[in-house]
């Protein structure tokens, strides 16, 4: 099923989390979703591990802001992050090399439905 909020991915990440594919890696990403169902979530990768707490961080090490209907669209693969990110409809700041590593960190497969 497509993701219909936020926090479904978001638990989703956290179970499909590859420490393979973070590994050597210690960041922050942080989302502030604006829009029904939204908030500030961030998730916490090191060691292995990941941790997902529903609160800004005080200095993540990429963060992006985007409406609900875009997060979802971009977990629900329906738009790229990438060309999200390039049309100006997803906002991001920090380190981009470890945002492109988003995909690796988090293989999020694709809804059925």
């Amino acid at each position: 099923m497509p993701y219909s909020k936020p926090i479904e991915a978001f638990e989703d990440m956290l179970a499909v989390f590859s420490p393979q594919g973070a590994e050597g890696l210690t960041a922050v990403f942080q989302w502030d979703v604006l829009g029904e169902n939204g908030g500030v979530w961030h998730i916490k990768v090191a060691d292995g591990k990941a941790e997902l707490v529903n609160e800004r961080h005080p200095s993540p090490t990429v963060s992006q802001t985007c409406g609900t209907d875009l997060f979802l669209s971009m977990v629900n693969y329906e738009i790229d992050g990438m060309q999200a990110f390039m049309s100006g409809k997803l906002k991001m700041t920090g380190d981009m090399n470890v945002a492109q590593k988003i995909y690796e960190v988090f293989p999020l497969p694709q809804p059925k439905g």
